[in-house]
């Protein structure tokens, strides 16, 4: 009996679910989802990743190392820099997005933000990627990526015109009368389309947001460029 008790413990189920649980303990850090999302954008550095997530440099590296070591990133030396990437990309962006679903539908604190926050902003049904290649296809569309400029020289979707958030006041007289807006960015949880199109419709334009974001179109396997 105890024999199969010690087998059970030490067996391949058990050891797989030990290296699962390192990868679920690295994820279990807001901070490292949201370091994991930027680096979804493209390789970034370290001092990149501290400066726009607030974080220390110490603090950073200490985060970027136990995603590492669960191989959700990867490091890759530049000179002097250190730059990181997603591991398996599409994976690891599947995984996020399924985290994020399960917490929709599970967390109702989750609920609440989303119904404060991006809901009371953009009530509409998101445009699929589908359907925006098809309006992309068809004309007519203006396709706005309100993402910092250096993610967006990482990539971006076809044909986008890269305008951040803070100078979109600038191009509403160039926008062409008879085109949508479709904006997007970092991803789901990311509010720089939210407030874009919020925004835009409060000066009439006709302003749609993208489903998800940038990562998702890669995973995808749709085209980009840059």
């Amino acid at each position: 009996m105890n024999e199969r008790v010690l087998m059970s413990r030490d067996g391949p189920k058990q050891r797989i679910f030990a290296q699962l649980a390192e990868i679920a303990a690295a994820l279990g850090h807001p901070h490292r989802l949201e370091i994991l999302e930027l680096i979804a954008q493209g390789e970034r550095c370290v001092e990149d990743l501290a400066a726009v997530t607030g974080l220390s440099l110490a603090n950073a590296s200490r985060h970027l190392q136990v995603l590492r070591r669960a191989r959700l990133a990867e490091p890759r030396r530049d000179g002097k820099r250190m730059l990181y990437s997603l591991v398996s990309e599409t994976d690891v962006i599947a995984l996020l997005a399924s985290l994020g679903r399960v917490g929709e539908r599970n967390v109702a604190e989750i609920g609440r933000v989303m119904d404060a926050y991006f809901r009371a902003r953009d009530a509409m049904e998101p445009v699929a990627r589908t359907a925006l290649l098809e309006r992309l296809r068809e004309g007519h569309t203006t396709l706005l990526d309100v993402r910092p400029a250096d993610e967006f020289a990482l990539g971006h979707l076809p044909g986008a015109v890269n305008i951040p958030l803070d100078r979109l006041d600038t191009i509403l007289a160039g926008l062409p009368p008879d085109h949508a807006v479709i904006a997007y960015c970092r991803g789901p949880y990311c509010i720089l389309s939210f407030e874009a199109v919020a925004r835009l419709r409060s000066c009439g334009v006709e302003a749609y947001r993208l489903e998800d974001g940038y990562p998702e179109w890669r995973a995808a396997g749709l085209p980009v460029e840059g």
